[in-house]
């Protein structure tokens, strides 16, 4: 069995994995939980979303997660205003909005506006607010391309690493949001009941804690783990836990 996508907080948190043609949803739930050692790592392929039943479609070449022909690149994430695409399809009306990730890194995005509050979830923030709805996706880039000459507009993994287990600070929020006319917040909670930051690993066995964004928050030998579900993509897997040595944290050692 190959892992070959996942789906983040905000659409039911899942690993997509396929055993020839087939495509299974594994749910990641709180107190689950996983038991997938890690073997060959290979391109994930691509999965056809148009058939009656999505199905997947292998692919053996070694690049990771994806090869040459199965990368894909959303136009939209790159516009700043001046459409990329032959003709201009992103009529609908947007949102531009600002999303807090623990404890103070603020970053403007923008996405369809009855999508607002899943995106947010997908990325795993902290805190949103909505300061601008706009006609179409043009007017939205140029705002966001203006606003990102002091916010930044990506946020790293590394970076969300580091937030988890943290508070935003509040006052350094509301400083940001005062700049602009907000519509509405947003305030999330990942029920992850961490008291210190995981260990970043790449891993597949464990229970389940939680899922913020695309980081899975595994418990494994007394260690809690935070892992990218990107960086599962694209492996072999087989039943068992993992034979290869973790990092453990200090408290694994209590």
């Amino acid at each position: 069995m190959q892992l070959v996508g996942y789906e983040p907080s905000g659409r039911g948190a899942a690993l997509l994995c396929s055993d020839g043609d087939a495509l299974e949803r594994r749910r990641l739930e709180p107190g689950d939980t996983l038991s997938y050692s890690l073997e060959r790592r290979h391109c994930a392929g691509t999965i056809d979303w148009s058939a009656d039943e999505a199905e997947h479609v292998a692919c053996d070449r070694p690049s990771t997660p994806y090869c040459e022909y199965h990368t894909s690149t959303w136009i939209c994430a790159r516009c700043t205003g001046t459409c990329l695409k032959d003709e201009m399809d992103c009529y609908e009306e947007h949102a531009v909005y600002v999303a807090a990730f623990a404890p103070d890194t603020f970053k403007v995005g923008v996405t369809k506006r009855r999508r607002l509050e899943t995106r947010l979830r997908e990325q795993g923030a902290d805190r949103g607010a909505h300061i601008h709805t706009v006609s179409n996706g043009r007017i939205a880039r140029e705002i966001e391309a203006e606003i990102a000459e002091w916010l930044v507009d990506r946020v790293r993994t590394p970076t969300k690493i580091r937030s988890l287990g943290s508070s935003v600070d509040h006052e350094a929020w509301d400083d940001v949001l005062a700049e602009f006319d907000v519509h509405e917040r947003f305030a999330f909670d990942y029920d992850l009941g961490l008291e210190s930051q995981p260990v970043p690993e790449t891993v597949a066995s464990g229970t389940v804690v939680g899922v913020k964004g695309r980081l899975l928050v595994l418990e494994n030998g007394g260690t809690t783990y935070a892992v990218d579900l990107r960086d599962l993509v694209g492996y072999d897997v087989t039943d068992g836990t993992t034979s290869r040595d973790l990092q453990s944290s200090l408290g694994s050692f209590g």
